[in-house]
């Protein structure tokens, strides 16, 4: 049975590959689909990254939760905390929204946002794979 580190390490770092995939080739080709198409696009696109995102971010969250809770003070664990809540608040508050903007329709003002603002999660999700990684 794996321990609550081992799903927490499992989680982070699908999200840090997943993260990369998103910044690389999604994000960047919605400018590529065509302004007819886009909508049912990116309406499918979030539905479908939604079923793979929210499991494992949940999971993240969940497992370091439990972490905390059971006395973990592992320096690096402590250090990729700030990071976690700053990728969530990050989601919240910058990338829904974004995505709810590019729901109406391709806005090229959005998707660049998007696409930059973007690099802060890619950095934060890195950062965290190397901290948990320093605890194994």
């Amino acid at each position: 049975m794996p321990s609550v580190f081992h799903i927490h390490y499992a989680a982070t770092w699908a999200l840090v590959g997943l993260i990369w995939t998103i910044q690389i080739i999604h994000y960047p080709l919605f400018g590529q689909v065509g302004r007819e198409q886009f909508i049912s696009y990116h309406q499918r696109h979030t539905r479908l990254i939604t079923l793979v995102v929210g499991p494992l971010m949940l999971a993240e969250l969940g497992t370091a939760v439990l972490l905390v809770l059971t006395g973990t003070r592992d320096p690096w664990f402590l250090a990729s905390l700030p990071l976690l809540a700053s990728i969530w608040i990050s989601t919240w508050m910058v990338q829904i929204p974004l995505h709810n903007t590019l729901a109406n329709g391709f806005d090229a003002k959005a998707h660049h946002r998007l696409v930059t603002s973007n690099w802060w999660r890619t950095a934060a999700w890195s950062a965290r794979g190397v901290c948990i990684m320093m605890m194994a």
